[in-house]
């Protein structure tokens, strides 16, 4: 864009996100109403359902929820067994270690390159993962724990396996 177009758009009340525009503002825009749309029926079917909320989360359950985030979000964006989710928006850039891969958003319209955004970020489904995880605590607290406790003990063992590797490399080096 010349800089006689920049001076006009700016005029008309238009401007630049970012210098390439290439952020999928749309996508986020269409990801952010569906997530809240998302949030709005969990409250809805807890309502229709009686359910109370808790006075308070203990910290343990805080914690158990937050290590499963952690693992749903890896899983979802890193994990090589889940690579057919995002296939339909994402493509393999490489394989990296413990079973963990690095894909990228495909380009397209802005819906798509948002969502390979969220299925490539660990952070970004993190928040999804969190909000499916803290819903099914409020509907069923003793199943969502049963799937916190394991997505727990998977992070575990991960560490664990980490742990026995470097103890390994390091013994022999």
């Amino acid at each position: 864009m010349t800089a006689d177009e920049t001076h006009e758009h700016r005029c008309r009340g238009y401007r630049r996100y970012d210098e390439q525009e290439a952020v999928p503002l749309a996508g986020y825009a269409t990801l952010a109403t569906a997530f809240t749309a998302a949030t709005g029926a969990l409250t809805v079917l807890a309502r229709r359902r009686g359910v109370t909320l808790p006075e308070r989360v203990p910290p343990w359950d805080v914690l158990l929820l937050g290590v499963a985030t952690y693992k749903t979000a890896r899983l979802l964006t890193k994990a090589k067994i889940t690579g057919f989710l995002r296939a339909p928006v994402t493509r393999r850039v490489e394989d990296t270690k413990a079973g963990e891969v690095m894909d990228e958003p495909l380009g397209g319209n802005a819906v798509k390159q948002a969502v390979g955004e969220l299925a490539t970020c660990p952070f970004c489904a993190s928040t999804w993962s969190a909000t499916g995880l803290v819903g099914a605590y409020v509907l069923a607290p003793r199943g969502a724990r049963l799937v916190g406790a394991a997505l727990s003990a998977m992070t575990l063992a991960d560490w664990l396996q980490y742990a026995w590797t470097w103890t390994q490399e390091n013994a022999e080096g």
